[in-house]
């Protein structure tokens, strides 16, 4: 019996975000990147795909998420927290947003990543990985 190359069969996809929840958006997206929709998922390896988020910008947090939820991050310095609203990450950095979101709900290993940098986000409509031929992907 001739085992199956998980890395061969490599699609992209393409994501509007434009109206989606982000939450309910980013699992789907964190499926893909593991390879958790194909028959050849396997934990331990890179099985997913390449998948392109646009409209950024667009995306909705249901309740109040804007004013309430807070990244932090630290500038290794003494003293050096900072911290961001949802609503001020939107306005400045919606791909960092999105970024984070899937980021969140991958496994926090050497593997994850490796995932990460398979997700491309822009904030626009336009994104420069026409060559791929990407086939949209309804969430």
């Amino acid at each position: 019996m001739k085992t199956l190359d998980a890395r061969a069969q490599r699609q992209w996809y393409v994501v509007d975000a434009q109206g989606k929840v982000l939450g309910r958006m980013a699992t789907e997206i964190a499926k893909i990147l593991r390879g958790k929709n194909k028959p050849i998922y396997t934990p331990n390896a890179d099985a997913g795909d390449f998948v392109i988020v646009v409209n950024a910008r667009g995306i909705k947090l249901t309740g109040k998420k804007l004013e309430q939820k807070i990244y932090y991050r630290h500038t290794e310095y003494p003293g050096g927290i900072r911290e961001r609203t949802a609503a001020k990450m939107l306005t400045e950095k919606p791909e960092d947003l999105v970024r984070l979101a899937v980021k969140g709900m991958l496994p926090k290993n050497r593997l994850s990543r490796k995932l990460v940098t398979k997700l491309k986000v822009y904030a626009g409509p336009e994104h420069p990985h026409e060559a791929q031929k990407p086939q949209p992907l309804a969430i």
